[in-house]
């Protein structure tokens, strides 16, 4: 089974399928910095010393995190990842897979992301879903590679 049924989720509100062709020219930092559901990621990214990786030549996945799903982890969290670059990092990382993957291309089972762990990709009542974030809008185009929209950071097992 494949995300090719999965191009966007109505419910979510994102409308990231009409993009502008300018935005599709910028990187995967400058698509996320024009929006203002990725605020959170953006600045995390930044304070993790990413932004050159992420505008770099790619290509790239990224399964990337909302405001809202940054909201939902512990009160405290983000602003404590936010003073330790290393361990953002490796988070941030767990969220990006080498190669510009379109939703046709995903695959169920694991995936190796980044950071040198593997995440697992699955359908689960016909939503798409990895480590248990439901993928929420996807095949954002970006210069250097695609976003997929979830709604819950992921964390590294």
């Amino acid at each position: 089974m494949s995300l090719k049924s999965l191009k966007i989720i109505a419910a979510t509100g994102l409308a990231f399928v009409a993009m502008s062709a300018a935005h599709a020219a910028d990187t995967i930092v400058g698509v996320a910095s024009k929006n203002k559901d990725f605020s959170t990621l953006v600045t995390a990214v930044k304070a993790a010393g990413l932004v050159d990786t992420l505008n770099g030549k790619g290509p790239f996945t990224v399964f990337a995190p909302t405001d809202a799903a940054f909201a939902k982890l512990p009160p405290g969290t983000v602003e404590g990842l936010l003073k330790d670059p290393a361990k953002l990092k490796a988070i941030l990382t767990y969220h990006v897979v080498s190669g510009k993957v379109m939703a046709k291309d995903v695959k169920p089972g694991a995936v190796k992301t980044v950071n040198g762990a593997s995440a697992t990709i699955a359908a689960k009542d016909g939503k798409v879903m990895i480590d248990g974030a439901t993928v929420t809008a996807t095949d954002v185009a970006a210069s250097n590679g695609v976003i997929h929209v979830i709604d819950t950071v992921i964390l590294p097992k």
